[in-house]
């Protein structure tokens, strides 16, 4: 049986270039800067169609982690996530968990990105590589090192299952310790690592083992998507996660021929932005 929203939800992570009835993705790229705001920063819209107003920059490094890939210029995120992100790094820091190496947040304002992503568009989402550094936490890695590094993946992906020569128990930690914040909304991985985690699991691990989900390609990285802040009334939130924790018949559907097969009827394009995004991108 296919997940809920099985086909929207293949749509908002599809990478390409998004077509929109107003802007593009090239407008939004090209917007250097974030826009003021004295309201602590607005989501607007939904994670794959939508935008930020208020961004805050991610300090390119901090305590127990360092920024990747600083050509893309998507370190921006709502105030939520910069906190959130930097929260996580001091746990890495303190339990000697390993640096965390942080791929994408957002653009400036948000929106839609030329490649890579088609969600990350209102600041709530940040990817998390896999690869827990020990160099990163003696130095700091060098601007070629930071755009030539790759991302290791931790997963056997011909046997479905992880990888242990790179898979340790500090992955099962960090990803707990950021499905445990009460901002986080969710928290994709490969379906291996679900599996993983599932058959580790123990009677206290049903709350946070719940926000892992599983998902296409996060092999090398985790995705880790907030709720829409209380007082951002314009971000639309994801449908509520199902009860349990997940390590039921949804799971197995993921290791299905199914599953490996791409849908052929997958909604290509997106709804326009909404009206205040086409604002946004003007001020």
């Amino acid at each position: 049986m296919r997940p809920p929203s099985f086909l929207f939800a293949i749509a908002a992570f599809l990478v390409g270039t998004q077509a929109l009835a107003g802007s593009t993705a090239q407008d939004w790229a090209r917007v250097a800067t974030p826009t003021i705001t004295q309201d602590g920063g607005q989501s607007i819209g939904s994670y794959p169609n939508g935008c930020l107003s208020g961004a805050v920059t991610l300090p390119l490094e901090g305590v127990g982690y360092q920024v990747m890939r600083l050509s893309r210029k998507r370190y921006y995120g709502h105030g939520m996530l910069i906190a959130s992100i930097q929260q996580l790094g001091r746990v890495a820091a303190e339990q000697k968990l390993g640096t965390l190496l942080i791929g994408d947040l957002g653009q400036p304002r948000g929106g839609p990105t030329l490649s890579g992503h088609r969600s990350h568009q209102t600041g709530l989402d940040v990817d998390i590589w896999f690869l827990l550094s020990e160099q990163a936490g003696q130095r700091l890695l060098s601007a070629n090192e930071r755009e030539t590094w790759s991302a290791t993946s931790v997963v056997d992906l011909p046997a479905d299952r992880v990888d242990y020569r790179q898979w340790s128990p500090a992955h099962a930690k960090i990803l707990e310790a950021a499905a445990r914040q009460p901002e986080v909304d969710r928290i994709f991985v490969h379906p291996a690592v679900k599996l993983e985690l599932c058959n580790r699991k123990t009677a206290s691990s049903a709350e946070w083992l719940r926000k892992i989900r599983p998902w296409w390609k996060h092999d090398d990285h985790f995705h880790v998507r907030l709720k829409c802040p209380t007082n951002n009334p314009d971000c639309e939130a994801q449908e509520p996660l199902p009860s349990g924790d997940g390590c039921d018949a949804s799971l197995a559907w993921w290791f299905s021929a199914e599953a490996k097969v791409p849908s052929k009827n997958v909604p290509q394009t997106p709804p326009p932005l909404p009206a205040r995004c086409e604002q946004l991108l003007k001020e």
